[in-house]
Protein backbone atom coordinates (compact mmCIF):
# COMPACT_ATOMS: atom_id res chain seq x y z
CA UNK A 1 0.00 0.00 0.00
CA UNK A 2 1.77 3.18 -1.15
CA UNK A 3 1.05 5.87 1.43
CA UNK A 4 0.75 9.52 0.46
CA UNK A 5 0.88 12.66 2.56
CA UNK A 6 -1.74 14.90 1.00
CA UNK A 7 -4.38 17.53 1.56
CA UNK A 8 -8.03 16.76 2.21
CA UNK A 9 -10.35 19.65 1.32
CA UNK A 10 -12.88 21.00 3.80
CA UNK A 11 -14.82 24.24 4.18
CA UNK A 12 -17.24 25.92 1.85
CA UNK A 13 -17.01 27.11 -1.70
CA UNK A 14 -14.49 29.92 -2.03
CA UNK A 15 -13.24 29.45 1.55
CA UNK A 16 -11.42 26.15 1.69
CA UNK A 17 -9.16 24.85 4.41
CA UNK A 18 -7.36 21.53 4.36
CA UNK A 19 -6.51 18.62 6.62
CA UNK A 20 -3.06 17.14 6.10
CA UNK A 21 -3.57 13.38 6.07
CA UNK A 22 -1.77 10.13 5.43
CA UNK A 23 -3.82 8.13 2.95
CA UNK A 24 -3.55 5.25 0.54
CA UNK A 25 -2.71 6.68 -2.85
CA UNK A 26 -5.68 4.84 -4.36
CA UNK A 27 -8.21 6.39 -1.94
CA UNK A 28 -10.32 9.36 -3.10
CA UNK A 29 -9.15 12.86 -2.16
CA UNK A 30 -11.72 13.38 0.59
CA UNK A 31 -12.19 9.70 1.35
CA UNK A 32 -10.72 7.24 3.80
CA UNK A 33 -7.37 8.11 5.36
CA UNK A 34 -4.94 6.44 7.74
CA UNK A 35 -4.05 9.35 10.03
CA UNK A 36 -4.63 13.08 10.24
CA UNK A 37 -1.37 14.85 11.03
CA UNK A 38 -2.35 18.49 10.73
CA UNK A 39 -4.29 21.26 9.05
CA UNK A 40 -3.58 24.04 6.58
CA UNK A 41 -5.58 27.26 6.30
CA UNK A 42 -4.56 29.41 3.31
CA UNK A 43 -7.24 32.02 4.09
CA UNK A 44 -5.17 33.76 6.76
CA UNK A 45 -2.21 36.02 6.08
CA UNK A 46 0.29 34.41 6.44
CA UNK A 47 -1.23 30.95 5.94
CA UNK A 48 -1.78 28.96 9.14
CA UNK A 49 -0.28 25.49 9.43
CA UNK A 50 -0.88 23.24 12.43
CA UNK A 51 1.25 20.13 12.09
CA UNK A 52 2.13 17.16 14.30
CA UNK A 53 5.85 17.39 13.60
CA UNK A 54 6.82 14.01 15.05
CA UNK A 55 4.12 12.10 13.16
CA UNK A 56 4.98 13.82 9.88
CA UNK A 57 8.64 12.97 10.37
CA UNK A 58 7.74 9.36 11.23
CA UNK A 59 5.65 8.95 8.07
CA UNK A 60 8.36 10.49 5.89
CA UNK A 61 10.98 8.12 7.32
CA UNK A 62 8.70 5.11 6.75
CA UNK A 63 8.36 5.97 3.06
CA UNK A 64 5.18 8.05 2.68
CA UNK A 65 5.44 10.31 -0.36
CA UNK A 66 4.16 13.89 -0.02
CA UNK A 67 2.31 15.60 -2.84
CA UNK A 68 3.83 18.79 -4.26
CA UNK A 69 1.80 21.13 -2.03
CA UNK A 70 2.37 19.10 1.11
CA UNK A 71 6.07 18.90 0.27
CA UNK A 72 6.16 22.72 0.28
CA UNK A 73 4.26 22.82 3.60
CA UNK A 74 6.52 20.20 5.21
CA UNK A 75 9.58 22.05 3.93
CA UNK A 76 8.36 25.34 5.37
CA UNK A 77 7.68 23.68 8.73
CA UNK A 78 11.13 22.07 8.81
CA UNK A 79 10.12 18.42 8.60
CA UNK A 80 12.14 17.82 5.45
CA UNK A 81 15.13 19.64 6.97
CA UNK A 82 14.97 17.43 10.07
CA UNK A 83 14.72 14.31 7.89
CA UNK A 84 17.73 15.46 5.88
CA UNK A 85 19.74 16.03 9.06
CA UNK A 86 18.76 12.63 10.46
CA UNK A 87 19.96 10.97 7.24
CA UNK A 88 23.27 12.80 7.69
CA UNK A 89 23.51 11.36 11.19
CA UNK A 90 22.82 7.85 9.84
CA UNK A 91 25.59 8.24 7.28
CA UNK A 92 28.00 9.46 9.96
CA UNK A 93 28.56 12.93 8.53
CA UNK A 94 27.93 14.45 11.98
CA UNK A 95 26.43 13.44 15.31
CA UNK A 96 22.88 13.93 16.65
CA UNK A 97 23.87 16.90 18.81
CA UNK A 98 25.24 18.72 15.76
CA UNK A 99 22.05 17.88 13.85
CA UNK A 100 19.90 19.30 16.65
CA UNK A 101 22.06 22.43 16.81
CA UNK A 102 21.75 22.98 13.06
CA UNK A 103 18.00 22.41 13.15
CA UNK A 104 17.52 24.88 16.02
CA UNK A 105 19.58 27.50 14.16
CA UNK A 106 17.43 26.98 11.05
CA UNK A 107 14.26 27.14 13.11
CA UNK A 108 15.28 30.43 14.77
CA UNK A 109 16.09 32.04 11.43
CA UNK A 110 12.77 30.82 10.02
CA UNK A 111 10.83 32.25 12.98
CA UNK A 112 12.69 35.54 12.65
CA UNK A 113 11.70 35.78 8.98
CA UNK A 114 8.05 34.97 9.78
CA UNK A 115 7.96 37.55 12.58
CA UNK A 116 9.55 40.14 10.29
CA UNK A 117 6.90 39.44 7.65
CA UNK A 118 4.09 39.73 10.21
CA UNK A 119 5.48 43.03 11.49
CA UNK A 120 5.80 44.34 7.95
CA UNK A 121 2.19 43.41 7.19
CA UNK A 122 1.01 45.09 10.39
CA UNK A 123 3.00 48.23 9.53
CA UNK A 124 1.57 48.31 6.01
CA UNK A 125 -1.93 47.87 7.43
CA UNK A 126 -1.43 50.79 9.83
CA UNK A 127 0.00 52.96 7.05
CA UNK A 128 -2.97 52.15 4.83
CA UNK A 129 -5.36 53.03 7.66
CA UNK A 130 -3.58 56.37 8.21
CA UNK A 131 -3.72 57.09 4.47
CA UNK A 132 -7.45 56.31 4.39
CA UNK A 133 -8.00 58.57 7.40
CA UNK A 134 -6.04 61.42 5.81
CA UNK A 135 -7.95 61.04 2.54
CA UNK A 136 -11.26 60.99 4.40
CA UNK A 137 -10.24 64.12 6.35
CA UNK A 138 -9.41 65.92 3.10
CA UNK A 139 -12.75 64.90 1.60
CA UNK A 140 -14.57 66.11 4.73
CA UNK A 141 -12.70 69.44 4.59
CA UNK A 142 -13.64 69.83 0.92
CA UNK A 143 -17.28 69.05 1.71
CA UNK A 144 -17.26 71.52 4.62
CA UNK A 145 -15.76 74.24 2.38
CA UNK A 146 -18.36 73.54 -0.31
CA UNK A 147 -21.15 73.66 2.28
CA UNK A 148 -19.82 76.93 3.73
CA UNK A 149 -19.66 78.39 0.21
CA UNK A 150 -23.27 77.38 -0.48
CA UNK A 151 -24.42 78.82 2.83
CA UNK A 152 -22.58 82.07 2.11
CA UNK A 153 -24.23 82.26 -1.31
CA UNK A 154 -27.63 81.54 0.24
CA UNK A 155 -27.11 84.27 2.87
CA UNK A 156 -25.96 86.70 0.16
CA UNK A 157 -29.00 85.85 -1.98
CA UNK A 158 -31.33 86.39 0.98
CA UNK A 159 -29.63 89.69 1.75
CA UNK A 160 -30.00 90.76 -1.89
CA UNK A 161 -33.68 89.81 -1.83
CA UNK A 162 -34.18 91.69 1.41
CA UNK A 163 -32.40 94.73 -0.05
CA UNK A 164 -34.67 94.64 -3.09
CA UNK A 165 -37.82 94.27 -0.97
CA UNK A 166 -36.90 96.99 1.53
CA UNK A 167 -36.69 99.86 -1.03
CA UNK A 168 -39.99 98.74 -2.53
CA UNK A 169 -41.63 98.80 0.87
CA UNK A 170 -40.12 102.16 1.86
CA UNK A 171 -42.14 104.29 -0.63
CA UNK A 172 -45.30 102.52 0.42
CA UNK A 173 -44.65 103.36 4.03
CA UNK A 174 -43.94 106.97 3.05
CA UNK A 175 -47.28 107.16 1.28
CA UNK A 176 -49.04 105.77 4.32
CA UNK A 177 -47.21 108.29 6.48
CA UNK A 178 -48.17 111.14 4.12
CA UNK A 179 -51.88 110.42 4.34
Amino acid sequence: MPAKIRLQRHGRKGYAYYHIVIADSRAPRDGKFIERIGSYNPNTNPATVDLKFDRALYWLTTGAQPTDTTRNILSAEGVLMKKHLLEGVKKGAFDAAEADKRFEAWKLSKEANVNKTKEQLATEKQAAAKARLAAETEVNKAKAAELAKKKAQAVAAEAAEAAVEIPAETPATEEVAAE
